[in-house]
């Protein structure tokens, strides 16, 4: 099993899950982190520090949150790792509550 970054994170992009992470498992893109579920160990760590509540189990992922599944898979192929805590992007605090914010997922 592995978590999940959901949609939340996009266009916020916070990095507090990272430095927590033991096996460096995120990946950063333009907008989105997205968590490598080759190398997830499923420790949980990262599911507190995330301030938009973002990180799901993947059996927890709620039901309209189900495609993040995938696009962490196919994500994390491609973005480069991510293991230090960077600044969130500068809209972060104007888009950690909005919703259905899919189409604004840069990949």
């Amino acid at each position: 099993m592995t978590h999940v970054v959901t949609e939340s994170c996009i266009s916020c992009r916070y990095t507090d899950c990272v430095d927590v992470c033991p096996v460096d498992c995120f990946r950063e893109g333009p907008n989105f982190l997205s968590i490598d579920p080759d190398e997830c160990i499923d420790c949980a760590v990262c599911v507190a520090e995330c301030p938009v509540n973002a990180i799901f189990a993947e059996e927890d992922v709620p039901s309209d949150q189900q495609q993040f599944i995938k696009i962490n898979i196919e994500t994390a192929r491609h973005w480069p790792s991510i293991t230090k805590t960077k600044a969130a992007l500068p809209d972060a605090d104007q888009f950690k509550d909005v919703k259905d914010k899919l189409h604004l997922l840069v990949r």
